[in-house]
């Protein structure tokens, strides 16, 4: 159950880090969708790892072949299988920490939940997952821009460091100018030279990640238990390392009145709109046809480059070596990840309307 996402538009993943191969088969797909390998190797090639010098240098291409669902680059309706082979594993970088669990990661939970855990590379538990994901977002995102609807998400916090400006304030077609992915240059500079210290220090860091959804038509969730935000926010809290989400004036919105709140309504353009949008474009579990915006903070990468204390399947006490290829801090590989399940998000929301 774990290893699908969605409703009616429904992905199952399967895969692991070191293993042959991973993919994605996406089930409910509606039929008429324009897709090409392209399409898909397009987002891919923004999360893959080995971009510059502040990611992980694992070279892998992340290649996508699509296996079925797909005719003369249209979608049939039928099942799509999407398949990404590994190319570059150095399962040997593992060895040390086949019987002690890394801190922070998943090994403990995992080998105490399945009894067999695979250490390479963190197994079924890796970020390498997360390709599926964009793989299966790009058709979303394909299904959305028919429908005139725009997911676009950039780092604007790294460490202590923030971006303190509104995402109305910033041109987000420059988000993809710079290797941390930040529309705002002097930001993305000062957001560099943090992660790239932190490389240097043998050291991991933090950072969050905002996201704007404009266009969304009103209407799109539902009343108790598949709120839009809920489902926002399931999909944010599932990628690896997040640790927090907000969406609207989220936790600030506790610092204001009631009055300085409510999101007033107007007609413009013999439209309804809202004059402030603190509620982030969801009231009551369904959107409202304002924008969308919501921020994800990823916690720093616990795979260091320094020694540190655990114990091993012994319950021994021991020092975990620092090894391997690894993000000093995740955020600019995430942007796609945050766009991605966004845009699953609001395809099977959508499609559960039309029902």
């Amino acid at each position: 159950m774990s290893n699908s996402f969605g409703k009616i538009f429904k992905i199952a993943t399967y895969g692991e880090s070191h293993g042959k191969a991973i993919g994605v088969i996406i089930d409910g797909c509606p039929s008429g969708i324009q897709i090409s390998e392209e399409d898909i190797q397009k987002e891919l090639d923004r999360r893959r790892p080995g971009q510059s010098k502040i990611t992980t240098q694992r070279k892998e291409n992340d290649n996508v072949e699509i296996l079925s669902g797909v005719f003369n680059r249209m979608t049939t309706g039928s099942p799509i299988s999407l398949f990404i082979k590994n190319k570059d594993q150095k399962s040997s970088d593992y060895n040390h920490i086949s019987t002690s669990f890394r801190p922070s990661h998943a090994d403990f939970t995992y080998h105490k939940k399945y009894k067999n855990r695979d250490h390479r590379g963190g197994g079924r538990s890796s970020a390498r997952e997360t390709a599926n994901w964009v793989a299966a977002g790009a058709i979303s995102k394909k299904i959305l821009k028919n429908m005139k609807v725009e997911v676009n998400a950039y780092v604007s916090k790294v460490g202590k460091i923030e971006l303190n400006k509104s995402y109305k304030e910033l041109d987000l077609d420059k988000t993809e100018n710079n290797i941390v992915r930040c529309p705002d240059k002097k930001f993305a500079e000062k957001f560099i030279s943090v992660i790239d210290d932190a490389r240097k220090n043998k050291d991991t860091v933090g950072g969050v990640i905002s996201c704007v959804i404009r266009g969304c038509p009103v209407g799109i969730g539902e009343p108790i238990f598949r709120k839009l935000h809920a489902e926002l926010g399931m999909a944010m809290l599932s990628i690896n390392a997040v640790k927090g989400f907000e969406y609207g004036s989220g936790f600030k919105g506790v610092e204001m009145f009631g009055s300085e709140h409510n999101d007033e309504f107007k007609i413009q353009d013999d439209t309804i709109t809202t004059k402030s949008n603190n509620s982030g474009g969801i009231q009551g579990g369904i959107s409202n046809g304002e924008d969308i915006y919501f921020n994800v903070a990823f916690k720093p990468v616990s795979t260091i480059m320094k020694d540190q204390k655990s114990i091993d399947t012994n319950n021994n006490n021991t020092i975990v070596k620092g090894k391997g290829r690894h993000d000093p801090c995740v955020v600019p590989r995430a942007v796609p990840i945050v766009e991605s399940m966004a845009a699953n998000v609001l395809v099977d929301l959508y499609l559960q309307s039309k029902k």
